[in-house]
C-alpha cells in the first residue's frame, strides 16, 4: 500500500491512522485492514485540513511515547473533532482528544503499564457491547485522564484511572486509555471493530483482491510504458512484488536473481526452478559471489555489512540495466526503474516510520547507496509479511514460495557473527540444511515463523570429539514464531528435535563443536542477530 491517497482517490473507504511516533502505529493500520477496512499511517505533522482533503471515513490517532504536558509534545488541530469525521483516541490519542474537548488529563505519577484489569462500566456503549464487564488490556501510560469532556459518556475505568474510555456517539468521537490493537488486550480487535463498523459506519469490504487491483494500477501509474528491473533474492517478499509488477507491466520487466555467494544450500537452483515456472518472468542469473565476497573481505561490524552488501547489489542491477539497455539497441526504453519486496518492518527498523529509532540499516533501505540512479518500485512497502503472503496467493504463486520461511536479503552475511569468508559459509550452509532437513521433517515448517541458524565465528568453544580435544565454533538456533516480524516470541521445539539437530551438527559439520538456543523475544532482540 502507497503512502499516497492514491488507493483513498479511487473510491475506497479509508481510516487514516495518525502516527504522534507510536511504536504500534503500524500495527494498529494492520487491525483495521484485518477487519476488512483500507488504512493509510500519516504523520502526526500533516495539517488536518491536508488530512480532511483525502476524504477519510474515519480516523484513529494512535499512542505515543510524549505526555501531552511536555513542551514539545506533538499535538493535533481540535478543527479536526469539529469536521464531522469520526474519531478514536488511542493511549496519547486519547489524552490529546481529551485535553483538546475540555476534559482533564493528570500527571499523577500513577502509571499503568503492561497487562491491566478493565472494567467496563458501560456494557452497552458503541465500542465494549458483547464484550466482557472485566477484561485484560494493555496499557502504557504514565499521565491519566480524570474527567471526561462535555457530553462524552466515560465507559470504562481501571483501579487507578476513572476514565479509562469515553464515548460521544452524536459526534462520532471515542477514546480508550488502553492498545486495543495489541493481542494482549483480548477484546481489542471487537472493539476496534466495533469502532469501524458501528461508530463510523464503515462496510468491511476491503480485500487482498485490492490490494492487488491497487498495487498493479499505481505500478502502472508509476512505470507507465517504461522498463524494470527486479531484484529477484528467492524469498516470498521480492517474489510476489515481481509477480505484481509481472502482472501490470508484463514482458517489460526482467528479475535479476544475484547469486552473492551468501545463499543458503539449494537456493539458487530452487528459484530458477520453482519461480521461472509459476510466473514465467524473464529471469537473469547473476554470479557475483566473489565481488561481494571481495568486498566484505576483511568486514565484521554488521551495519557496515549490509551498507556494503545494499551497493554491491546495486552496483550489479547497473550492471545488468546497461547490458539490458545494450541489447536493446538504438530503439529500446531506457531501464530505469528497479523492484524491490520491501516491507514495512523494513522501513520501520531502518528509521523510516514517524518519530521511529534506527534499529539496524536494511540493505535495501537504510543500506542503499546515495548516488543510486534507479527509481525505486515498492508495492509491498506498506504492507506485513503475513498480508504479502496473502497476496502471493492471490496472484497464484505457489505454496512452496507463499509460505516460504523468511530469508533476508544479506543471506548468511548477517548471519555470521564476525567476518564473512567463503569456509564460514560453508560451515554455516551445511548447518543451516540440517536444521532444514530436520524442521520438514518433524512438519514444523508451517508452525514457526522461521529458524535463522548463526555462526559465532570470531567464538571458539573446547570440546571433545573422538576422545580428543577440539576447539571449534559454536552455531545458535534462533527458532521464533512470529505473525508480522514486529515482535515474536521463541518457539518451544521438542527436545529430542533439538536432541537430533545438536548430534548432526556436532557429527556432520567439521569444526562445529557446539549448538545453543536463542530463547529471546523481540523486543528486546531482533529476530536476525545483525
Amino acid at each position: 500500500m502507497a503512502d499516497t491517497a492514491g488507493a483513498a482517490g479511487s473510491g475506497t473507504d479509508t481510516v487514516l491512522v495518525v502516527d504522534f511516533g507510536a511504536q504500534y502505529a503500524q500495527l494498529i493500520a494492520r487491525r483495521v485492514r484485518e477487519a476488512r477496512v483500507y488504512s493509510e499511517i500519516v504523520p502526526s505533522t500533516m495539517p488536518v485540513a491536508e488530512m480532511l482533503a483525502r476524504r477519510p471515513r474515519a480516523v484513529i490517532l494512535s499512542g505515543g511515547p510524549a505526555s501531552v504536558y511536555a513542551e514539545e509534545a506533538p499535538g493535533i488541530d481540535a478543527a479536526l473533532f469539529e469536521a464531522g469525521v469520526p474519531v478514536l483516541g488511542l493511549c496519547y490519542g486519547f489524552q490529546l482528544m481529551a485535553q483538546a474537548l475540555g476534559g482533564t488529563v493528570d500527571n499523577t505519577g500513577a502509571r499503568e503499564y503492561g497487562a491491566t484489569s478493565l472494567s467496563v462500566v458501560r456494557p452497552s456503549s458503541t465500542l465494549f457491547e458483547g464484550t466482557p464487564t472485566e477484561q485484560q488490556v494493555w496499557m502504557s501510560h504514565g499521565d491519566a485522564c480524570s474527567a471526561a469532556p462535555s457530553g462524552f459518556t466515560v465507559t470504562a475505568a481501571t483501579a487507578t484511572v476513572p476514565v479509562a474510555a469515553f464515548e460521544n456517539d452524536e459526534r462520532r468521537l471515542y477514546g480508550v486509555q488502553y492498545h486495543p490493537e495489541v493481542l494482549h488486550s483480548t477484546f481489542g480487535q471487537q472493539v476496534m471493530e466495533h469502532f469501524l463498523y458501528r461508530g463510523a459506519g464503515i462496510e468491511p469490504s476491503w480485500t487482498t483482491g485490492s490490494i492487488v487491483e491497487e498495487q498493479v494500477a499505481a505500478i502502472r501509474a508509476q512505470i507507465g510504458e517504461g522498463r524494470a528491473i527486479c531484484g529477484l533474492s528467492g524469498g516470498v517478499d521480492s517474489a510476489v512484488a515481481a509477480a505484481l509488477v509481472n502482472r501490470a507491466i508484463g514482458d517489460r520487466l526482467t528479475c535479476v536473481y544475484v547469486d552473492h555467494g551468501l545463499m543458503r544450500e539449494g537456493e539458487t537452483e530452487q528459484v530458477e526452478k520453482d519461480f521461472v515456472a509459476a510466473t514465467g518472468v524473464r529471469l537473469r542469473v547473476v554470479d557475483a559471489s566473489e565481488r561481494f565476497l571481495t568486498a566484505l573481505a576483511g568486514v565484521s561490524d554488521p551495519e557496515q555489512k549490509r551498507k556494503i552488501i545494499g551497493r554491491e547489489f546495486i552496483r550489479v542491477f547497473e550492471q545488468a540495466q546497461a547490458e539490458l539497455v545494450a541489447e536493446a539497441g538504438a530503439a529500446g526504453e531506457d531501464v530505469s526503474f528497479l523492484v524491490q519486496g520491501t516491507l514495512y518492518p523494513d522501513v520501520v527498523e531502518s528509521g523510516g516510520g514517524t518519530g521511529t529509532a534506527n534499529i539496524k540499516s536494511h540493505h535495501n533501505v537504510g543500506g542503499l547507496p546515495e548516488d543510486l540512479e534507479f527509481e525505486l518500485v515498492e508495492p509491498l512497502r506498506r504492507l506485513f509479511k503475513d498480508e504479502v503472503r496473502m497476496v502471493g496467493q492471490e496472484l497464484g504463486l505457489p505454496e512452496e514460495i507463499v509460505h516460504r520461511q523468511p530469508f533476508p536479503g544479506p543471506g548468511l552475511g548477517i548471519r555470521i557473527v564476525g567476518e564473512v569468508t567463503r569456509e564460514r559459509l560453508d560451515l554455516l550452509r551445511q548447518a543451516d540444511a540440517i536444521v532444514r532437513e530436520e524442521l520438514t521433517a518433524a512438519g514444523l515448517d508451517r508452525e514457526i515463523w522461521q529458524c535463522p541458524v548463526v555462526l559465532l565465528a570470531d567464538v571458539r568453544s573446547v570440546g571433545v570429539q573422538g576422545d580428543g580435544r577440539t576447539y571449534g565454533h559454536p552455531v545458535v538456533l534462533r527458532p521464533v514464531t512470529s505473525e508480522d516480524a514486529m515482535t515474536a516470541d521463541w518457539s518451544r521445539l521438542p527436545y529430542d528435535l533439538l536432541a537430533r539437530i545438536s548430534t548432526r551438527i556436532t557429527n556432520e559439520v567439521r569444526d562445529v563443536n557446539r549448538v545453543t538456543l536463542d530463547i529471546t523475544s523481540k523486543p528486546p532482540g531482533t529476530i536476525e542477530w545483525e
